[in-house]
């Protein structure tokens, strides 16, 4: 099995350079102000254009029509995700509006939380499964906070379409989560990070390597 890897929240020509040129097959950036990770459009357009040839990925929360349109208006995505409380039909919209393929991120904390994945599944052209972070952690931020959630919860689960592990992923531990999940897509940002919003070159070297050794 191929695994592929996107690593999110970039924000610099050199961790751009890093993830390209490491074999990542996705880039992501985030357009969320309270993020560390956030980039504004026009500092995100030429980081973009630089990663041309991958999957480039813009992630928003709860975004409305003004925010996509700006963002989408300056920066190459080639697909939208959406890790805020968008409902399906929102997710419809998002594709219909920007004229790319969405991606759902859902949150995991047990089984339950899996209730909502067939409609998701139906809405959006991928999905994303994220831990949830324990109450009082997370620092108020949806997504890109160390934390995982128990990978034996999406084994053996079938989806319609395409998904990406992320959450709490390292090189230390990112072969085991793909060996109990099955995931064929991770992604990663703060487990190739010196701090929240620093990418470091050689833990996404790391990270890379011990995807590529699966």
């Amino acid at each position: 099995m191929t695994v592929r890897t996107k690593i999110c929240g970039l924000s610099t020509p050199e961790a751009v350079d890093a993830a390209v040129s490491g074999g990542a097959e996705a880039v992501g950036f985030v357009f969320f102000p309270p993020s560390p990770r956030n980039i504004a459009p026009v500092a995100a357009r030429p980081l973009a254009e630089q990663a041309e040839g991958t999957l480039r990925v813009g992630l928003f929360v709860d975004p409305d029509d003004t925010w996509l349109d700006e963002v989408t208006g300056q920066v190459p995505l080639d697909l939208i995700q959406l890790h805020g409380s968008e409902s399906p039909e929102r997710v419809r919209e998002v594709e219909e509006r920007t004229g790319r393929p969405a991606m759902k991120a859902i949150k995991i904390s047990t089984a339950e939380d899996f209730g909502v994945v067939g409609d998701y599944d139906s809405a959006s052209s991928w999905l994303l499964f994220d831990a949830r972070p324990p109450k009082g952690q997370g620092h108020g931020l949806p997504g890109g906070n160390g934390v995982a959630f128990d990978w034996h919860l999406l084994a053996g689960r079938d989806h319609r379409q395409p998904w990406m592990l992320s959450g709490g992923l390292d090189a230390t531990n990112v072969a085991e989560a793909v060996a109990i999940s099955g995931a064929d897509w991770v992604d990663v940002s703060s487990g190739v990070e010196s701090e929240p919003g620093r990418k470091d070159m050689g833990r996404i070297a790391d990270f890379l390597a011990a995807v590529k050794s699966i």
